[in-house]
């Protein structure tokens, strides 16, 4: 089993940017595809970004394609979302997720990890 632990989320301006970092522990971390999910009070919980365990494959939602890029360090079992040119529609409190079975192309469809982190949030105001 894995704890996720999420952090750097803040108030930014529009056109800032910001780097939300995921710590692991626990072990399995390595073997997980990984993602980023995003979700405002009242709404569905959206996919923004994910990586495979190992090939480095990565996918992104079209609102944020060319602006965020995700990354992650195994040997430190962390998990990082850069986000550039940061919009007002950006704001959201923002997960990480992983397990064993979940895919990084599979999280865009439908599939929901079972480990998840407490959240962190991000404002963007203009």
């Amino acid at each position: 089993q894995v704890q996720l632990v999420e952090s750097g989320g803040g108030l930014v301006q529009a056109g800032d940017s910001l780097r939300l970092s995921c710590v692991a522990s626990g072990r399995g971390f390595s073997a997980y595809d990984m993602g980023w999910f995003r979700q405002a009070s009242g709404k569905e919980r959206e996919c923004v970004a994910t990586i495979h365990f190992n090939d480095g494959s990565t996918y992104y939602a079209d609102s944020v394609k060319g602006r965020f890029t995700i990354s992650r360090d195994n040997a430190k079992k962390s998990l990082y979302l850069q986000m550039n040119s940061l919009k007002l529609e950006d704001t959201d409190t923002y997960y990480c997720a992983g397990d064993l079975t979940s895919t990084a192309q599979g999280m865009f469809l439908g599939e929901r990890p079972a480990y998840w982190g407490q959240g962190t949030q991000v404002t963007v105001f203009s």
